[in-house]
This record gives structure tokens, C-alpha cells and sequence, in this order.
């Protein structure tokens, strides 16, 4: 049996309106609220958390088709974008 292949998606936010780190977590608890609960994800804030301004976050997910791990997150980007009150400055994906 092979291996299951890694998907990990990095997004970098330019974060409008939050004066503090505290306006910030509001704006971004969907990140774990909705998508930290689904089985095949793993998100975490990874960078700039005490910036209230940017924000970078990573969505992990793993299986055994890189290309369905591509598309994974390429929806999992798209509901993001109709969700989080915050522009995507970067996005980047790396599947091993």
C-alpha cells in the first residue's frame, strides 16, 4: 500500500477594520468553527497571529489522489472566499 499524499494550502490575508488581535479572531472563527470540524481538514493560524492586520492560516488534508487533494482545496479556497470578511493576498499549494 502506498503511502496517502499531504495537501497543504497557505493563505495569506490582508485583514481590514480589526484594531486588535481580539477583532481579528472574530473575524477569522469560521476558519475552525466550520472547516477545523470537518473529518478530512486540519486548519491552523501559522503566522502574523499577532498582527491584526494580516493573517496566514494553512488547510491540511491528506489521501491517496494528489489530484483530488487539489481539488479539495481548491473548493475549500473558494468557501473561504464566500465566507471570511478578508481579502487573499497569497495563496499557496504544495501536495507531496
Amino acid at each position: 500500500m502506498e503511502p496517502p499524499h499531504v495537501g497543504v494550502m497557505t493563505l495569506h490575508f490582508q485583514v481590514y477594520g480589526c484594531e486588535t488581535v481580539r477583532d481579528k479572531k472574530r473575524v477569522f472563527a469560521p476558519m475552525r468553527r466550520i472547516w477545523g470540524k470537518e473529518p478530512d481538514l486540519a486548519v491552523a493560524e501559522i503566522a502574523d497571529q499577532d498582527d491584526p492586520g494580516l493573517a496566514t492560516w494553512s488547510v491540511v488534508t491528506t489521501g491517496p489522489d494528489p489530484q483530488l487533494l487539489q481539488h479539495r482545496l481548491q473548493e475549500v479556497e473558494k468557501a473561504i472566499l464566500a465566507r471570511i470578511d478578508a481579502p487573499i493576498l497569497d495563496t499557496k499549494v504544495e501536495i507531496d
